[in-house]
C-alpha cells in the first residue's frame, strides 16, 4: 500500500463533499483502520463499526470551523479519532458486561479452619519429633527457625564460628527430616 500525501487542496476538496475525493479518503482509511482493528482481534462486526463511527467523526470534524486545519496532519487525526472510539467502545462494552458466577458470589475468605486443623497436627508432629532430637540440635533449630535469632547471635551464644554453625544446622535438619 503506498502512502498517500494530503495537501491543503485535498482537505479543500474533502470539505466540499467531492465525490471522488471523498471515495479516495473511505478507500484509503479503511485500509489503514482495517490493518489497525485486525492487528487487535476485533471481530468483523467490530471492525465495521468502529470505522463507521470514526468516519463519521472525522467529516464531523471536517465541517467545524474548530476542525482539522492542517492537512498534513489528517492522516495522524484519523488514527487518534480511531483510538478514541475504540477506547469508548472498549468502556463501553466492559461496564455493560454481566459479571461472571465467580465474581457473584466471591469465595469465603475467612479462617480455613480445616487448614488450621492440618497446620496445627503437622506442628505437633514436628515438636514431638524435635524433642527426640538431641539438646544442642534442638536449640539451634529453635533459636534460628522459631526465635528467630541471628546467626551471629546464636554462634556468640553457642560459643562455635558460623562455618561450624553452618554444619551443625545441616546436621540438625537432616536429623529431623529423618525423622518426620
Amino acid at each position: 500500500m503506498d502512502l498517500f500525501s494530503f495537501d491543503d487542496e485535498y482537505l479543500r476538496r474533502l470539505r466540499a463533499g467531492e465525490p471522488e475525493t471523498v471515495d479516495h479518503f473511505v478507500a484509503y482509511f479503511t485500509q489503514l483502520l482495517r490493518i489497525k482493528l485486525r492487528s487487535r482481534r476485533f471481530s468483523p462486526d467490530r471492525m465495521e463499526d468502529i470505522q463507521q463511527e470514526t468516519f463519521a467523526r472525522v467529516f464531523k470534524a471536517l465541517q467545524s470551523e474548530n476542525g482539522i486545519r492542517q492537512a498534513k496532519s489528517l492522516g495522524a487525526y484519523v488514527n487518534s479519532v480511531c483510538n478514541f472510539v475504540i477506547y469508548e467502545d472498549d468502556r463501553e462494552r466492559t461496564k455493560n458486561q454481566t459479571p461472571e458466577e465467580s465474581e457473584i458470589d466471591p469465595p469465603d475468605k475467612g479462617l480455613d479452619t480445616e487448614k488450621l486443623v492440618i497446620q496445627a497436627e503437622i506442628m505437633d508432629q514436628v515438636r514431638a519429633q524435635m524433642n527426640a532430637l538431641p539438646k544442642r540440635e534442638q536449640e539451634i533449630i529453635r533459636k534460628l527457625f522459631l526465635e528467630e535469632m541471628e546467626k551471629d547471635e546464636i554462634c556468640g551464644q553457642m560459643g562455635v564460628d558460623r562455618d561450624y554453625l553452618r554444619v551443625l544446622l545441616h546436621r540438625a535438619i537432616e536429623h529431623l527430616r529423618k525423622k518426620l
